[in-house]
């Protein structure tokens, strides 16, 4: 869990470092990606992995889409109001799953859904086991279009001076697209990934949302390294405290570690002091 955590912060923080907003529509946009993987599956038979490819390219068109004609619009505009924009699209996204879906809660049956590996002496579901390691792995691969791709350094080059790379030709507005269509991409794989080992329903996004702020701020903000180890030590720490304090309040742990941040270390493992 912990791994697919930090595969839905980094397209988080990756929209907070180069666009400078926060996106209050991401846990939305996950429940949309794993009811387009849930209908995948339930109206052709796709199984969730083969599924993979599939939900990558259609969040990024979703992502590209409304960063290009929805958000930009509000784009030139105070921070405040692309803010209020993200939560009505939020907002706008569940209500619509409400309409479509109801508030059934619908889960993927497949022929590994109950298996388990053994390592050791641990038994491992199965499912997770293939999540941790496919949430890593399309992790290192937007790590490497980051560092190494023309893509990824007109990225960074508009993460880090907007004007700057505006006038060394980069078009500041297909970056800015790109971008939110990546971190829409991350949700996508994401959702391929829980699927066979979790649910849908049209607020399960809501629970998804508040640990990926909580793993962006513990890892710094725009830092896709403190991103992802955040999102394995959240991921850890709610095991433990589900272990020992109960299912239910096994998630205590995570906001007791966020509130420790804020306090001693408010720019996280690896933020830099503005």
């Amino acid at each position: 869990m912990g791994a697919v955590y930090a595969l839905i912060a980094l397209g988080l923080t990756l929209v907070y470092g180069v666009l400078h907003i926060i996106n209050f529509a991401h846990g939305a946009c996950l429940m949309i990606a794993l009811y387009g993987v849930y209908g995948l599956w339930a109206a052709l038979g796709v199984d969730p992995y083969a599924a993979l490819p599939i939900m990558i390219a259609l969040m990024f068109m979703l992502g590209y889409i409304l960063q290009r004609y929805v958000i930009n619009r509000a784009g030139h505009t105070r921070d405040e109001r692309v803010l209020l924009l993200t939560l009505g699209l939020s907002i706008i996204f569940e209500n619509l799953a409400l309409i479509l879906f109801h508030s059934d809660t619908r889960t993927i049956e497949t022929t590994y859904s109950l298996q388990t590996i053994q390592l050791g002496s641990v038994m491992l579901s199965l499912p997770k086991f293939y999540a941790f390691w496919g949430a890593l792995g399309v992790s290192a691969v937007m790590l490497a279009i980051m560092k190494w791709t023309d893509l990824g350094r007109a990225i960074r080059a508009v993460a880090k001076e907007r004007v700057g790379a505006k006038l060394m030709g980069i078009d500041v507005e297909q970056v800015y697209a790109m971008s939110f269509g990546i971190g829409l991409a991350c949700l996508g794989a994401a959702a391929c990934f829980l699927l066979p080992a979790y649910y849908v329903n049209p607020s399960v996004g809501n629970g998804f949302i508040f640990v990926s702020f909580t793993i962006v701020v513990l890892g710094g903000m725009g830092s896709f390294l403190g991103a992802l180890l955040g999102g394995l030590l959240i991921g850890v720490i709610e095991s433990l405290g589900g272990l020992y304090l109960g299912e239910s309040l096994g998630q205590v742990g995570i906001f007791v570690v966020f509130v420790f941040f804020l306090i001693f270390r408010p720019q996280g493992m690896f933020g830099s002091k503005s």
